[in-house]
Formats: structure tokens, C-alpha cells, sequence
């Protein structure tokens, strides 16, 4: 917006001298206008230019932009022009030819700048005599829409428990048979392996928290002999073996079903075998075995090995002659209501699984933050109840103690990505964006929020291409500022309507982008929504440069009073 100050010189400057002038610059624009917050702070160019013939060859005007608001003040650098012949340090401005003023403002945004204006102060001297000039306005401010994007818009990462209600185990037993044999030998049945099994199936059916899941018999014949042969030990091994654990069953008085298979030609046991044995040259029979896929060719190769074959079927066939008995049991947990009482009442019984599961138990945050304290204290070397409860803190809006979890999580695990991530956004919300970029450098592999955290970041840095990038097709709060700082009103319009839990600044949000889309129906239903759902966001409208079109309205006025 330019603003033209030649009538300056009418209110004073000409006073500097009796038959000369020293005028002001003229034509002064200032970019941006409205002035606008980029990440956390408010920049601005003013240019003009000096009259030829009109700055007086001794005259001195020092000039100082100054932004005003709420009673108070800012001041810029001031700049200093003088005459060709001015005894003072300064830019010259030629007498003849006139010349160029430019002029810089920065300063660090806070919210009471809201609703200000920056204006041009001038000091004028000639000599030891001095003339006062009206301070001139030369831009409004600010825009802050880009102070929306929050840190508190990014989820958290939460370092879950493991907890399993149901474990399940698993036990084996091994009958073994005889070469070209089916028949059960006592020595087998009465083996410590098959009774500690037959134990290990009483005890899951006696005990409450455990219980049967499975039975199997799988019957298996070794991989010398002819196939059919083979599937028929196989299978007579099978029905030799559940025969027996069935009789076993109905005496001990336990109902379990029993599922079977078979395997007639048992290679992925041989070669499991080969592998973990010392028999000489076994790697040339393992390479038998990866050349050749027919059975019938690779019994046959492996026979033709006659100094390696008598040490394979002394110590590798009779142990694949057999039957596998396998229980599968469900180790059966504590109950929601039983973990939920212990964690009140006597959280030294619980693991910290069973502790960390405990906090998810309860929406009450001070009951969460309880729980996770007590696994601290607990378990002191496990980095989950910190990261956790540092996340209650963070929900709560006390960064400070949420920093102070987080450091103390990463103290345990400093290369943690999910409470890298997490201690980033706390660092966020601080504004502390150097330790946001170090911890958010190292949370690499987390969710796909790490893209939206580091918009985030971007955003408050003032980079906003980058910022754009990062948020790909996020749907937040964050991502539509940055489509409203980039004047894509559609985007940001479709972005805020497909937040999935859409809040007072989703609302207030629409408003603004219906007020640069002249769209009067959406300022008011966005603003009625954001203050019905918080109650400063009133405050805020009445002071947002955004709606200043809308400052005569009495609608407008209605909702913000």
C-alpha cells in the first residue's frame, strides 16, 4: 500500500529553512501491508523516495519505524539521511537529483500485537535546531495466521505395553520306533519326555489360568526306503502313538481332542540334523539335498556316498523314525478388573506390562500419571512409563514436566525415535526450535506423524515450502494454515473439513478462510462455532487483522462483543 507524504513538508520540514525545504520521502510504500507474522517474526520493507531539489544540503532526518499497539511501543533501527553538506554521518541523498529511501522492520511477534500499526517517526535537524514531525502510518498489522499452527495438533507417540491376556506354549515329546517298525516299546512310552508331557497336559487341564489349546501326533517315517513304504510306516507310527495318547487321556479323565498329520519322507528333519551334526563331509550331502528334489534320486545320491552314509544312518535315520507328540497351552492372564484393582491397591504383584496395560484401563489422567509414577518407581530401567507420562503432561499443557519425563526416558534409550519424536514436539510447543530439529532428526522411523511434526516445524521456522511438503496430504489444523499462508483457499477449505476431531480452531480456521473468499455466512458460522467451543476465541476474533473488513459489522460485531 503506498502512502504518499508530501503534505509533511506543508506541516513542518519547510520550517528547516526560510527559502529551502527539506522534504520527507514521498511515494512510501511498505511490503507487506497488512504486516504479517513468518514463523515467529514480523518483517517489513518501507521504501520512498526524496523530491530532487527539496533535501536541503545541510538538513538531517533520522527516521524510525515504530509499531504501535495495545498502549505500547517497538522501535526499529533508525536510519539517517542527510544533505550533501551535513557535517553528520548518514546516506547521502543528492541536492540536484533527489535519491531513494529504504528502510527495514523486524521484530519478534507477541499476541498483544495483534491489532497494531506501524508508523514512520521523524526527527529532523539543521544545525542545533531541531523540528518535531508528526509520526506518519504507513501499514496495519499484524496478520498472525500463521501462529496456528500449534505443536498441540501433532498426536503422540505412545510406548505401548505387551501385555498378552493368553501365552501360549508349547511342549514336545518324541516316540521313536524301530527301523521298518510301528510298534510302541515301554522304553519310549515310560521316557522322561513323554512324562513330563502327559504332567504338562494334567496340569493345564487342573490349573485355571492355563488351559489345553491343542494335541497333536504327527507320525514320521526317515528318508531310506521306497515312498509307499514310507507313508505307510508314517502313518501306522501316527495311529500307534494317538492310540496311546488317547488311552492316556481317558484315564487321567481329560477331554481333549487330538488333531494328526503325517510325513512320509521326513528331508527338512534330515537336513535340520545334517546341519547341527559333526559327521565328515556333511556339506557335500547338504549340497546333494539342494541339487536334487526327487526323493527317490536323492535317497539314491546320498547312498552312492558310501564312506558318509554309514555315519548317516547310525546317527540321523533313527532319529527321524518316530512320532511327535505337541501340547500347545494358553497361559491365561489376570482379568482387566483383577489388574485394575492390583494397580491401586498392590502394584508390586503386577509386571510392568501388566502395569503399563493397567494405565490404559482408565481415562482419568491423574489416575494414568499415578499408575506410571508407581512403574517408575517399580521399574525404574524401563523408558515406557516416562515417555507416557510425559505425554499426560503434554495433554495437560505443562511442557516443562513433559520435557522433563522425556529426558528422563531418553537418559535410558537416547535413540528412541518415537520419544525423540515426542520430545521434538514438546520442544516445539517451548519454541525451542533447534532441539525440536535434533530430536526430530533422530524419530525417523516412526508414524507417519513425524511428517506432519516436522510441517509443523517448518511453519514456525518460516519456511514454508518445506513446511508444504512435509505435510503431504496430512489432515490437521497445521496443514491448513499452511495452505491458507499459501493462498490455496480450496485446499485449505477441504483439509479442515476432513480433520478427524475438528476443534474450536478447525472452526476458526474456516472463518478465516471465508473471510479472504469474501464469504460473510462462513465468518460468522465459523466464529459462532470456534467461541461456542472456546470461549477466548472471541477475544481473538475482535483483534484479528483477518476479519477487519468485517469490523462495521453488527453481525460481526454481535458475535465478537
Amino acid at each position: 500500500m503506498k502512502k504518499n507524504l508530501f503534505f509533511l513538508s506543508i506541516i513542518g520540514l519547510a520550517l528547516l529553512s526560510s527559502c529551502k525545504s527539506l522534504e520527507a520521502p514521498e511515494q512510501i510504500s511498505c511490503n507487506p501491508n497488512p504486516l504479517t507474522v513468518v514463523g515467529n517474526n514480523v518483517n517489513a520493507e518501507i521504501t520512498g523516495t526524496f523530491p530532487a531539489k527539496k533535501f536541503i544540503k545541510k538538513g538531517v532526518l533520522e527516521v524510525t519505524p515504530v509499531l504501535k499497539f495495545d498502549g505500547q511501543e517497538v522501535l526499529g533501527e533508525t536510519v539517517t539521511y542527510v544533505g550533501e553538506k551535513a557535517k553528520v554521518n548518514g546516506t547521502v541523498v543528492n541536492y540536484a537529483n533527489g535519491g531513494t529511501y529504504k528502510q527495514t522492520f523486524k521484530c519478534a511477534y507477541k499476541d498483544e500485537m495483534a491489532k497494531s500499526e506501524l508508523y514512520l517517526r521523524f526527527h529532523a535537524t539543521k544545525g542545533n535546531k531541531v523540528y518535531e514531525i508528526p509520526d506518519y502510518k504507513v501499514a496495519d498489522g499484524i496478520i498472525a495466521t500463521a501462529k496456528h499452527a500449534s505443536a498441540k495438533d501433532n498426536k503422540g507417540a505412545v510406548t505401548g505395553d505387551k501385555f498378552q491376556r493368553i501365552i501360549k506354549e508349547m511342549q514336545e515329546a518324541d516316540i521313536k520306533f524301530l527301523i521298518q517298525q510301528a510298534t510302541l516299546r515301554d522304553s519310549e512310552t515310560k521316557s522322561e519326555s513323554v512324562k513330563n508331557l502327559q504332567a504338562a497336559i494334567k496340569d493345564a487341564n487342573d490349573a485355571e489360568n492355563k488351559a489345553i489349546s491343542s494335541l497333536e501326533v504327527s507320525g514320521y517315517a526317515s528318508p531310506d526306503g521306497g515312498v509307499s513304504l514310507n507313508e505307510d510306516l508314517a502313518e501306522k507310527r501316527q495311529a500307534a502313538a494317538q492310540k496311546y495318547l488317547a488311552n492316556s487321556l481317558k484315564k487321567a479323565k481329560i477331554n481333549a481332542d487330538i488333531e494328526s498329520s503325517v510325513t512320509a519322507e521326513d528331508w527338512e528333519g534330515f537336513q535340520r540334523l545334517m546341519e547341527n551334526s559333526n559327521i565328515q563331509d556333511k556339506d557335500l550331502v547338504l549340497r546333494v539335498l539342494s541339487m536334487y528334489s526327487d526323493p527317490e534320486e536323492r535317497e539314491a545320491q546320498i547312498k552312492n556316498l558310501s564312506a558318509v552314509y554309514k555315519n548317516i544312518a547310525d546317527e540321523i535315520l533313527p532319529e527321524l523314525r518316530r512320532s511327535r507328540l505337541i501340547l500347545t497351552i494358553d497361559l491365561i492372564g489376570r482379568s482387566d478388573d483383577e489388574i485394575a484393582r492390583l494397580a491401586k491397591e498392590d502394584p508390586k504383584q503386577l509386571s510392568v506390562e501388566e502395569l503399563l496395560y493397567a494405565a490404559t484401563l482408565t481415562n482419568d489422567k491423574a489416575e494414568k500419571l499415578r499408575i506410571y509414577n508407581k512403574t517408575q518407581e517399580l521399574y525404574p530401567a524401563d523408558f515406557r512409563a516416562y515417555n507416557n507420562a510425559g505425554l499426560i503432561f503434554f495433554e495437560q499443557g505443562d511442557v516443562a514436566s513433559a520435557r522433563r519425563a522425556y529426558a528422563k526416558a531418553l537418559d535410558i534409550v537416547p535413540a528412541n525415535p518415537d520419544v525423540n519424536y515426542n520430545a521434538g514436539v514438546a520442544a516445539l510447543a517451548d519454541g525451542d526450535l533447534k532441539k525440536a530439529e535434533e530430536h526430530l532428526g533422530k524419530a525417523a522411523g516412526t508414524s507417519a506423524n513425524l511428517g506432519a511434526a516436522m510441517g509443523t516445524y517448518y511453519t514456525m521456522k518460516g519456511d514454508y515450502a518445506k513446511a508444504k511438503k512435509s505435510y503431504g496430504n496430512t489432515a490437521s489444523n497445521n496443514a491448513a494454515v499452511q495452505q491458507i499462508l499459501d493462498e490455496d483457499y480450496a485446499g485449505a477449505r477441504k483439509t479442515l473439513a476432513a480433520v478427524a476431531e475438528p476443534n474450536a480452531t478447525t472452526a476458526y480456521l474456516q472463518a478465516v478462510v471465508a473471510a479472504r473468499t469474501n464469504d460473510r455466512e462462513g465468518v460468522y458460522a465459523g466464529l459462532r462455532s470456534a467461541i461456542a467451543q472456546d470461549a477466548s476465541m472471541k477475544a481473538k476474533a475482535a483483534k484479528d487483522i483477518e476479519f477487519a473488513k468485517f469490523a462495521d459489522d453488527q453481525t460481526f460485531a454481535n458475535i465478537v462483543k
